[in-house]
């Protein structure tokens, strides 16, 4: 590990960017050049002091998960991101964390959409960033680990996941998942994380076992779909996807029409998320 490259990396990183590059407001009495320490920190899901400590370069060693968190609260490149792990005494990511490593093209749009449900999920359905609207829709995915992070394995596992669509849509939903999870298998092939996910999920769903079988490929996203929230009801979305250039990533963003019952629901979700996630929502 070297401290004082991961010092200097950081701080100067941090100098580079402004608020409104990762969606804050830059506030009348700002007078730090580029983000704040605690702003960082906040970003990454870690306490302002353990931040603190690796830019004074008396940090413990940064797991790869905190590395992962701060190469996406600073917006770093892939090149910027492997750099990171090196100086950190890290090998470079695994091709699997690489995979979620989210996109900053991706991450400038979303740090923009404040007023409708949007969030950046992974070609394995893994939600890899929600806004605090999204977080409130779909409820914190944040602590999930292993298969469990991907949306497909969770449907065929656990029932509660299937609660957030009307039970009349549910058997097309698992169809629209298996076949997203073939496109991913597809490119990905039979020895990657797609394909661990297809034999985990034909030993413990037979559901997905049979519908495996019909090989169908889609991407699964609709332009239009319904959601249920647990206090609010149903809410009608037009969904629309902006896929990064190798199709890896999606960022999903959800509006409904304007003046619409729903489009008064999208507005109380804030209210709700506040009250719900309030740790999660900072």
């Amino acid at each position: 590990m070297d401290r004082l490259a991961l010092a200097e990396f950081l701080r100067r990183r941090r100098e580079e960017l402004h608020p409104e590059d990762v969606g804050l407001p830059a506030g009348p009495r700002r007078r730090a050049r580029g983000l704040r320490r605690e702003e960082v920190a906040s970003l990454a899901a870690m306490s302002t002091d353990y931040y603190t400590r690796l830019e004074q370069q008396r940090g413990p060693q940064p797991s790869e998960q905190m590395l992962a968190a701060l190469a996406r609260a600073l917006r770093l490149t892939d090149g910027e991101r492997d750099y990171l792990f090196q100086i950190s005494g890290r090998n470079a990511p695994s091709p699997a964390a690489a995979a979620t490593h989210v996109s900053p093209a991706l991450l400038r749009v979303l740090d923009r959409l404040d007023d409708t449900p949007a969030l950046i999920l992974s070609s394995l359905g893994e939600i890899l960033v929600q806004n605090h609207l999204a977080l409130a829709l779909y409820g914190d995915r944040s602590h999930l680990t292993g298969l469990a992070r991907s949306e497909t394995y969770r449907w065929f596992t656990d029932p509660a996941e299937r609660l957030v669509y009307p039970e009349e849509d549910r058997d097309r939903q698992s169809r629209a998942q298996v076949a997203g999870l073939r496109a991913a298998y597809g490119s990905m092939g039979p020895h990657s994380r797609a394909g661990e996910l297809v034999r985990a999920l034909k030993k413990e769903s037979a559901e997905f076992a049979e519908l495996w079988e019909l090989h169908e490929v889609a991407r699964r996203f609709e332009d239009h779909k319904t959601l249920v929230h647990p206090q609010l009801g149903e809410i009608e979305v037009d969904c629309q996807a902006l896929f990064t250039e190798d199709q890896s990533q999606a960022l999903l963003v959800l509006t409904a029409a304007p003046r619409s019952e729903a489009a008064q629901k999208i507005e109380l979700l804030g209210v709700l998320g506040a009250e719900r996630f309030p740790a999660a929502a900072r």
